[in-house]
């Protein structure tokens, strides 16, 4: 208990310091504002007549939106939010356009929404050849990795290759679908409306595997899945998809993206996106590491508090010589003062036992102290045995009645007789408990006649 009463204070300062030194910095991206203008970090839209013109016949620009967690979704309020609607929203401040949402719930609706003509465009789709064939899309603003999503008692998967002889779940017309199709026609494809469709079959035992979204694949609840590594080779580009007889919207929102900085971009994602952390494989070797830093960190903090516990111990014995020191010599002074008393002074404890005296005593009965220490009077032959039974009797009478005594008496010694002036008084500690005698006579022999 000592040592945690000792070491709270340094014990505090460590537990900050860990927490300080382990944990991450705090990811946080603020939304820059705009003025109401066309223009944004000082560049101004250059748009040409053809553009402006279509602007004026086409104020609103349809977008099939397909709910996808901090890229596209509604908040608690029923509004569309996410990245892709602020970047939506900093192009509508550039251009005037107003973009209006059209709800959707499946890749395979956007898609047919986009052939129909019923929307202009997307901004959750991903390229491949079957969707170029009637789609433009822009210039990428951002992007992220496919990845892989299994069992979390199955071994991971590193590349299309280990999927020969497995079913791979994919909602209907996914980007993937037809190049792994092409591709690798022993994986059996197994096609669904919804990822969520698509996890639960692999939840179920039903499919081996599904590809998802990096960012996405993260932000569900992992249950009785895990997420895997990359795929290999495969990458999905964020852009914003148009369609092909609207050259001058896909021409527009080039531009806008084209006055975006790169610090601002990053901005924009860092506040939606930034905080999702990928699954990244731990090799054995960062396992060791991790281990071996751990280590490393306790073996400081460990050492650290030795090194103060060293030095607590060291200031206390240091402390402890010094008030031993003190104490030696302050019994020296008392011994010396109390041998410097020309007439005999005697201590005695409760039981009537020499404690301390001083040279004038021991001259007097003819003795030492070492040989009358820790002793009664009628333990030791220094006075006639009546004397020291009488002296003995009056001490003990004395300690019980705890009165002090100061009076005029002979002592008998066996050197002879001697008129003394006698005083005895109890000692108390400092808690006010009884301790002993403190007592000692002077020599009127010579003084004056003594009358009994």
């Amino acid at each position: 208990m000592q040592f945690f009463i000792w070491f709270k204070p340094a014990l505090r300062w460590l537990f900050l310091f860990g927490v300080v030194g382990f944990c991450l910095p705090a990811l946080a991206a603020h939304s820059l504002p705009l003025a109401p203008d066309i223009s944004i970090a000082g560049q101004a839209l250059q748009l040409d007549a053809a553009e402006r013109k279509w602007i004026r016949e086409h104020p609103q620009v349809i977008v099939a939106s397909l709910q996808y967690p901090l890229y596209l979704f509604k908040d608690e309020h029923g509004q569309w939010a996410g990245l892709n609607n602020d970047i939506l929203n900093r192009i509508s401040l550039m251009t005037g356009l107003q973009f209006v949402h059209e709800e959707t719930f499946s890749n395979a609706q956007i898609l047919g929404l986009l052939e129909s003509g019923k929307a202009d465009m997307s901004t959750t789709l991903a390229v491949n050849d079957e969707r170029k064939a009637f789609l433009d899309f822009s210039h990428a603003f951002g992007g992220s990795g496919w990845v892989f999503v299994v069992r979390a008692g199955e071994s991971s998967l590193g590349s299309l290759d280990q999927l020969s002889g497995m079913v791979l779940a994919l909602p209907d017309r996914h980007a993937l679908e037809t190049s792994i199709g092409h591709d690798y026609p022993n994986i059996h494809l197994r096609s669904v409306k919804t990822y969520a469709e698509a996890r639960a079959l692999v939840e179920s035992g039903e499919a081996d595997v599904t590809i998802q979204n990096e960012t996405g694949a993260h932000l569900y609840p992992l249950g009785q899945l895990k997420v895997g590594s990359r795929v290999e080779g495969k990458w999905e580009d964020d852009r914003l998809a148009i369609r092909k007889d609207q050259p001058q919207l896909l021409s527009i929102l080039n531009k806008a993206l084209e006055i975006f900085t790169a610090a601002e971009l990053r901005a924009m994602r860092q506040k939606w996106v930034g905080g999702i952390a990928p699954a990244t494989p731990v090799s054995p070797w960062q396992r060791v590491s991790r281990w071996v830093c751990w280590g490393a960190a306790l073996a400081m903090v460990f050492g650290l508090i030795s090194l103060l516990w060293n030095r607590r111990l060291k200031v206390q014995v240091q402390r402890r010589l010094n008030a031993e020191q003190a104490l030696n010599d302050q019994l020296v002074f008392q011994h010396a003062l109390l041998n410097a008393i020309p007439n005999p002074v005697f201590v005695r404890d409760l039981n009537a036992r020499l404690i301390m005296c001083n040279k004038s005593y021991e001259e007097h009965l003819s003795t030492r102290f070492d040989q009358v220490r820790g002793r009664r009077l009628t333990e030791v032959d220094v006075l006639p045995k009546e004397m020291a039974e009488q002296l003995h009797t009056e001490f003990m009478e004395q300690l019980s009645t705890q009165k002090t005594r100061f009076f005029n008496r002979q002592l008998t010694f066996k050197t002879g007789v001697l008129n003394v002036y006698y005083w005895t008084v109890p000692f108390y500690s400092a808690e006010g408990q009884l301790r002993g005698l403190l007592g000692g006579w002077i020599d009127m022999t010579d003084r004056k006649p003594f009358e009994c």
